[in-house]
């Protein structure tokens, strides 16, 4: 059980860090996300944003669902983090 949550734990790491470089880069628009490796990492990140670009859409041309996105992953992580906790130190 503990390496399935140190697992999730690690790939939710790794999607944030996905997330943070996809952000980033939308800030130079001459980037083209058809061509490699934009490509893949938007076919990575994008439909994890659609869901929160639904429930947010952009205000004014700025797109606020990174945020929630990030949130919910943060939230995610930290949950991880205590079952992994819990696991390795049995009756707490």
């Amino acid at each position: 059980m503990n390496l399935l949550i140190t697992t999730l734990l690690t790939f939710v790491q790794i999607y944030s860090t996905l997330l943070i470089i996809r952000v980033l880069l939308t800030w130079f628009p001459s980037i083209n996300w058809y061509n490699q490796p934009f490509a893949a990492l938007a076919q990575i990140s994008d439909p994890y944003l659609n869901l929160f670009r639904s429930i947010i859409p952009p205000l004014g041309g700025i797109d606020f669902s990174p945020i929630l996105a990030f949130l919910v992953l943060q939230i995610a992580g930290d949950f991880l983090a205590r079952l992994a906790h819990m696991a390795l130190i049995p009756g707490l």
